[in-house]
């Protein structure tokens, strides 16, 4: 089974959430990660669907999709002609003795420290989730917390626009 990540514009309205992972529930696919917020035109949000699924199954969940009312556009987003992000916090223990080897790793990631207590530092980063991953395991020695991670969230690179303006 092949990661898929699909831009999904929908009608911001209430229920639609709900009948977008739906139709994947009953298909039986996982989704991976989703995350969804607003776009640049009012009323419409975009779905970032991130789903493991060979390519036919997916094709016909897309035409599913598509036939929703309150789906307004869907784009598979290769990762090759596309930007991916998905957001980290992380609390980590630090004391005295481990808390220079923690920022070090924090600023080896490009990471930033975004709220410091005696016992613990909480660690905001950003990037795929391969860098995401390697840092968790260069944190977890120290006592990992508590973290929580976003979904991913991507657009296309260049000039060239799923927008919201198109479809209204």
């Amino acid at each position: 089974m092949n990661r898929h990540t699909l831009s999904v514009l929908v009608e911001d309205k209430p229920g639609v959430l709900a009948r977008v992972a739906g139709l994947f529930s009953r298909r039986g696919f996982n989704i991976e990660s989703l995350a969804v917020g607003p776009t640049e035109v009012a009323d419409v949000s975009r779905m970032t669907i991130v789903v493991a699924v060979d390519e036919l199954p997916l094709e016909q969940v897309t035409k599913q999709l598509n036939k929703l009312v309150n789906v307004l556009k869907i784009v598979e987003l290769e990762p090759t002609v596309s930007v991916q992000r998905e957001l980290l916090l992380v609390k980590v223990r630090t004391d005295a003795t481990v808390r220079s080897q923690v920022l070090e790793t924090v600023q080896l990631f490009r990471a930033k420290v975004v709220d410091v207590a005696p016992e613990a530092l909480t660690v905001e980063a950003t990037g795929t989730s391969d860098k995401l991953a390697a840092l968790l395991r260069m944190l977890e020695p120290y006592g990992i917390r508590e973290m929580v991670k976003s979904g991913m969230v991507a657009v296309g690179r260049g000039p060239r626009s799923i927008t919201a303006a198109a479809v209204r």
